[in-house]
This record gives C-alpha cells, sequence and structure tokens, in this order.
C-alpha cells in the first residue's frame, strides 16, 4: 500500500485547511492520521474506519476537525478548522487493512502503513 498525502500549507490562526491521503494498493479498512513535532513523539489526530465510518478524535481537536472517507477512492480527508499555532506540525495519515475497535484506531502501531507527511504551518 502506497499512501499520499496532500494539502498541507500555510494559513492564518482561525483559518482552515483541508488534507487529502490517498492510498493505492490493497484495500486500508482503517485509516489515520497523525502528527509530529521535531524532538517530539508521534501524536494521535484522528482515524476512521471503513466499514460503518466509525471515528476517532484526540481531544485536542475534537470540535474542530472532522476525519471522513471516499471509500470508492480509498481516500481519507481531514478537514481542519479553527486552526491554531499549536496545530503547526507535519502530519501523517496511516492505512492498516484490519478493522480496528475504536480505541485501537489511536495507536501508532494499529497501522501498517505510512504516509510522507504534509507540513501544516498556521501563522498568529
Amino acid at each position: 500500500v502506497q499512501l499520499q498525502a496532500s494539502g498541507g500549507g500555510l494559513v492564518q490562526a482561525g483559518g482552515s485547511l483541508r488534507l487529502s491521503c490517498a492510498a493505492s494498493g490493497r484495500t486500508s479498512n482503517t485509516m489515520g492520521w497523525f502528527r509530529q513535532a521535531p524532538g517530539k513523539e508521534r501524536e494521535f489526530v484522528a482515524a476512521i474506519r471503513r466499514s460503518g465510518g466509525s471515528t476517532n478524535y484526540a481531544e485536542s481537536v475534537k470540535g474542530r476537525f472532522t476525519v471522513s472517507r471516499d471509500n470508492a477512492k480509498n481516500t481519507v480527508y481531514l478537514q481542519m478548522n479553527s486552526l491554531k499555532p499549536e496545530d503547526t506540525v507535519v502530519y501523517y495519515c496511516a492505512a492498516s487493512g484490519r478493522t480496528w475497535v475504536i480505541s485501537a484506531m489511536s495507536y501508532g502501531s494499529s497501522y501498517d502503513y505510512w504516509g510522507q507527511g504534509t507540513l501544516v504551518t498556521v501563522s498568529s
């Protein structure tokens, strides 16, 4: 499975961005977004299951970010609203062939494939 993320860029605080991640190859039953700042641990952001569309969000983004997917395109999206300067990091998409329970969707170890990352910069 290859993952191609796009949509990062520069935005002012309070603005919005939409990230996309297209998966090629095998069906990805669980897809997620993580982010990582330099020198810090990778942080879970959001994830969604192919079947039923169940989602999981980090507390820090609930109410601001929305994860969705287009199963026909095997693509996952992350709509980010009300962006804050602390959201400035590299965002990575991830995919797994397994349909994980909601609680397991937040673990990096649940995912087998990772995209190359896309940088989001939020200016104050």
